[in-house]
């Protein structure tokens, strides 16, 4: 045992990376490369639109977007835990994204990802992906309805033809914007949202091979240069009217910093939105992930997806890229077209890589309205909707973490809601433990269990009562013995039954010392019982055991009430 004990202790520590491309290219083949390929094509295909979507939405532009997906996406294929994984701009950062360029600009959205990148990779190396992965539900449900709320409410500009130049980022301002110049609907341009909407949702109705919100663009982008040549309506906006198209390979450039500003104090500025970035990328790729496993039979691994998407961070700004994650409808679209390997994601930024290249002139056409209906539709399935509804049958403290976060979320922003969050469910979970943890008093007769026989009630040897301990003894739960003692008579003997305590802080440490003075001064003795080995350690390193006496430490009942037996002849 001590020879164990003593190889824990000197185990090295190790970094858990190891990218499922280099595993999954043991025994490939050309079947297998065959299916991975038209995978890729496919997703590639899905992705454009959405990659252009997103970065448009976010506040930079579609060459930011489709950069995005090319090299997130393919660091991530390539270096993530997951093996069917596809990555890129997701709506999730759209909200967080957007607000970090109106407060810090595209130099201050360029160091915060590299932070968030950064973050990302320490997450992976400390090995924390197991634990992020427990993030409280209820609050993945709040803020990713927020988003969805967030997201719908940024599109009614191009939805309507609003035209409105600076819309407010504040929710409550915006939507205030839109009604004041609810006089300006350009009605071409919600005829063109309303249908683009409308092929998005039935196309899968009659064919799921084919994405439904790239038939909307190519149909759409028909009808607007159509209308546009041959109707002399051209007060649609497109995308080539409103951003600069690309043109060639994306180019190395660093963050442009204001005079007198350093990376290290933009940095130090940003870091709250960078550890959103980091938080919501992470929670979004494992989830993700989660899901292709129940899929596809796999386990990722955890640390080494964060390490991926760190790197993908902290490489797609110097690019112009935006943060990245795992995009969940991209990686089952991904699994629903055959893709088993990393190959697949890297097919897929191969894809968007031509399309940059090559179909920057079309890619111009796409109408700024269909955009906005393409987003409308991600907004809604991102809502979660259903499970709010099922979820509001559930306990009050649940639906008040998710609520409170949904609107801290759509009213302020990300990081705010993030953090009120967890501070909420953290309190609910310790009242919910202190609710759990039992103190009771047995002052004449008592059963002890038998080992699946019949309890045996036993009577309590003369001026002794016990006190039972049920559950972790904690700073929430540390002031019950004060509380019990109101209003009773209290006997000379006080046996303290530890069976069920797994656990004691430094708080009920602390409340035990005092409570065991305060009887000591009225000359009354305590006994300890089933104190388990670690509570033992604990308490005799904080000098209880010292205090009570070890003759007076036992570990079961029935020594406990021989020694109170004992102890009470003498009174």
């Amino acid at each position: 045992m001590a020879n164990k004990e003593r190889a824990k202790g000197t185990k090295k520590f190790s970094i858990d990376f190891q990218p499922r491309l280099f595993e999954s290219m043991k025994g490939y083949n050309k079947e297998r490369f065959s299916k991975d390929l038209m995978a890729g094509i496919i997703v590639g295909i899905v992705a454009i639109p959405l990659a252009i979507a997103f970065g448009i939405a976010s506040g930079v532009g579609p060459t930011e977007g489709l950069v995005t997906a090319i090299i997130a996406g393919f660091i991530i294929a390539a270096f993530g835990g997951s093996k069917v994984q596809i990555g890129g701009p997701t709506g999730a950062f759209i909200v967080i994204v957007y607000g970090i360029i109106q407060q810090y600009g595209l130099a201050g959205l360029a160091i915060a990802t590299v932070v968030a990148g950064l973050m990302q990779i320490l997450m992976g190396v400390f090995k924390l992906g197991s634990v992020i992965k427990f993030m409280p539900y209820p609050i993945i449900v709040g803020f990713t309805g927020g988003i969805a709320i967030t997201i719908f409410s940024t599109q009614m500009n191009d939805l309507f033809g609003l035209g409105i130049e600076n819309v407010p980022a504040n929710f409550i301002d915006k939507w205030a914007c839109y009604f004041q110049n609810i006089d300006n609907i350009n009605w071409w341009a919600f005829l063109i949202g309303i249908v683009s909407i409308l092929i998005i949702v039935y196309t899968p109705k009659i064919s799921k091979k084919i994405p439904g919100s790239l038939l909307a663009i190519v149909v759409m982008t028909v009808v607007c240069w159509l209308l546009r040549e041959y109707a002399g309506v051209d007060s649609i906006k497109t995308i080539g009217d409103l951003y600069e198209l690309p043109k060639g390979l994306p180019k190395f450039r660093m963050p442009s910093l204001a005079e007198g500003e350093t990376f290290f104090s933009t940095a130090q500025a940003v870091l709250p939105a960078a550890f959103t970035i980091a938080m919501l990328g992470a929670i979004e790729s494992l989830l993700s992930a989660m899901v292709a496993d129940g899929v596809v039979g796999d386990k990722h691994n955890s640390n080494t997806e964060l390490i991926g998407n760190g790197i993908a961070n902290m490489g797609a700004p110097f690019f112009g890229g935006i943060p990245a994650t795992g995009a969940i409808a991209r990686t089952m679209a991904n699994i629903n077209n055959g893709g088993r390997t990393p190959i697949a994601g890297i097919v897929h930024t191969v894809v968007l890589l031509l399309v940059l290249l090559f179909l920057g002139g079309l890619v111009g056409m796409i109408p700024m309205p269909c955009l906005a209906g393409v987003l409308i539709v991600v907004s809604y399935n991102m809502s979660g909707w259903r499970t709010i509804r099922s979820m509001c049958r559930q306990s009050r403290g649940d639906i008040a973490v998710l609520f409170l976060t949904l609107l801290l979320t759509v009213i302020f922003d990300l990081t705010i809601a993030i953090e009120v969050g967890l501070i909420l469910a953290v309190v609910l979970f310790m009242k919910r433990v202190m609710e759990s943890v039992n103190i009771s008093v047995v002052e004449k007769e008592m059963s002890l269990n038998r080992g699946g026989e019949l309890d045996e009630k036993i009577t309590l040897p003369e001026h002794t009562e016990v006190y039972e301990i049920e559950g972790p003894f904690f700073f929430g739960v540390a002031n019950r013995f004060e509380e019990l003692q109101h209003n009773r008579t209290v006997q000379p003997i006080r046996i303290i039954r530890m069976r069920r305590v797994n656990f004691i802080d430094a708080t009920g440490i602390h409340n035990l010392e005092i409570f065991i003075e305060s009887a000591q001064k009225e000359g009354q003795t305590i006994i300890l019982s089933g104190v388990n080995e670690d509570v033992y350690k604990a308490l005799l390193q904080s000098g209880i055991v010292a205090m009570v006496g070890e003759e007076n430490v036992l570990d079961h009942i029935s020594k406990a009430l021989a020694r109170a037996e004992q102890l009470s002849k003498n009174i």
